[in-house]
């Protein structure tokens, strides 16, 4: 279940679409080469933690480990991982690195049915991100403006929430192609505060710690970004 130089990415896309709850692998970050990736499939989206190479030794969380072989057999017998959330992943199902794939492939019958006018310099690959997040955050109501905890997943442009971790159907989906900001908000008497400007309401949440807060305000923002170069894209080719 070591996938070598495959992709964060790569890995989400392969957890996501062909794993399930508790599927993992193991793979280089895209940091630093001393540093490794342990890509984990919660409900429906994908964590990663590293994994430190200190000469011949591997640190993980608080624990370092001597061997390659202690630090699997870590993973063997203790599949519990605690995440900054407070989310509890329990590793179960290794995601291996090759699986069969049935060799079949249609053969090309028609190629010249439809003429577009486009060049090769049209085809550009463009796709949503599938950087994924969840946890737990303190939300504002709309109407009465109390506090509650919601369980909130983030893949690719949606952001929803639930009751809990265990509910199926979100209580609301927000579409972050609508969200114009997210920035810190020092204006609650809470702490670890932040919120989402949408056209017709903003978002108010806070989180646990000042940590896991800058983390949600910094892969939304990134989102975002995503979003508005994909706007000018199609924008700069409509135009051309």
């Amino acid at each position: 279940w070591y996938h070598d130089n495959l992709t964060r990415h790569a890995a989400e896309a392969l957890l996501l679409s062909n794993g399930q709850d508790g599927s993992y692998l193991l793979r280089k970050s895209n940091e630093r080469p001393d540093l490794y990736s342990l890509s984990v499939r919660g409900k429906d989206s994908v964590k990663h933690f590293h994994i430190e190479q200190i000469g011949t030794s591997f640190k993980f969380g608080f624990n370092e480990f001597s061997s390659l072989k202690e630090l699997v057999m870590h993973f063997a017998n203790q599949p519990l991982i605690g995440s900054e959330t407070g989310t509890l992943i329990v590793l179960k199902h290794p995601y291996p690195r090759k699986v069969e794939e049935p060799s079949i492939y249609e053969s090309v019958r028609v190629h010249t049915a439809m003429q577009t006018g486009k060049t090769e310099s049209d085809l550009v690959p463009n796709a949503p991100s599938l950087g994924t997040k969840e946890g737990y955050l303190i939300k504002q109501g709309k109407i009465v403006k109390n506090w509650k905890t919601r369980w909130f997943t983030l893949h690719r442009n949606e952001l929803k929430y639930f009751k809990d971790q265990t509910a199926t159907e979100p209580i609301r989906a927000l579409d972050l192609t609508e969200c114009s900001a997210v920035q810190f908000d020092y204006s609650q008497e809470r702490v670890n505060c932040f919120c989402l400007v949408f056209p017709l309401r903003t978002y108010y949440l806070c989180a646990k710690t000042g940590i896991e807060a800058d983390e949600w305000i910094k892969l939304l923002r990134w989102k975002l970004s995503q979003i508005r170069k994909q706007e000018e894209q199609r924008n700069n080719t409509l135009s051309s």
